[in-house]
């Protein structure tokens, strides 16, 4: 009835094309000095912990996360690059859509790749890609460590939108899971980990 007599009304009304606008603020660019600053600064706005290193360096950074979150078994996507997790002396566990969802809350945590990430917002964009697996493994285990290339991190939403394939379903992840009560009271972990650590790599 509602919906009958909204049609109704519209036809009516006189017909009003209207375009809607896209100017957005697009290809903005930062020296990556100002991009890491910007996205380390709203990630911790978002709790969330950052480790800047380098290349070299990445095998040896993750093992330390691991170790000092008390993650001893890792579960990974099948497309993780093996290298990453050379001097991490736990257990990884390589995740595949066989696994039941409520299986992966055994892990004590996930070590995931990125797609691209916003320095602005400080979201990092997940698209399912094999370096990043299945929706379900970056939102049971309570700890989550994503690797984030600086080369990837876009300024704007805009700018990382663009780099987005839209067939691909995406995760955006802007700290980690949180939300809070009628009476505003702060609860981590509902919708997702507990704990993010991002790891970025100059």
């Amino acid at each position: 009835m509602i919906l009958g007599r909204i049609r109704d009304a519209q036809a009516l009304a006189p017909a009003v094309r209207q375009e809607i606008p896209r100017e957005y603020r697009r290809d903005r660019t930062m020296d990556d000095g100002a991009r890491l600053a910007l996205l380390i600064d709203r990630l911790h706005d978002y709790k969330a912990k950052t480790y800047p290193c380098g290349s070299a360096e990445l095998a040896a950074t993750l093992a330390r996360v691991l170790r000092d979150s008390g993650a001893r078994r890792v579960g990974v996507p099948p497309g993780l690059d093996d290298s990453w997790l050379a001097d991490f002396d736990g257990e990884v566990v390589i995740d595949s859509a066989d696994v039941p969802a409520p299986l992966l809350h055994e892990l004590d945590g996930v070590v995931t790749a990125s797609r691209v990430t916003c320095a602005e917002t400080g979201t990092i964009f997940l698209d399912g890609g094999p370096d990043q697996g299945r929706r379900a493994l970056t939102l049971v285990p309570d700890l989550h460590v994503c690797v984030v290339p600086l080369s990837t991190v876009e300024v704007g939403v805009p700018e990382a939108m663009s780099k987005l394939i839209p067939e691909r379903p995406t995760t955006m992840i802007s700290g980690p899971s949180a939300t809070s009560d009628i009476e505003l009271e702060r609860v981590e972990g509902v919708h997702g980990p507990r704990n993010l650590h991002v790891v970025i790599v100059r």
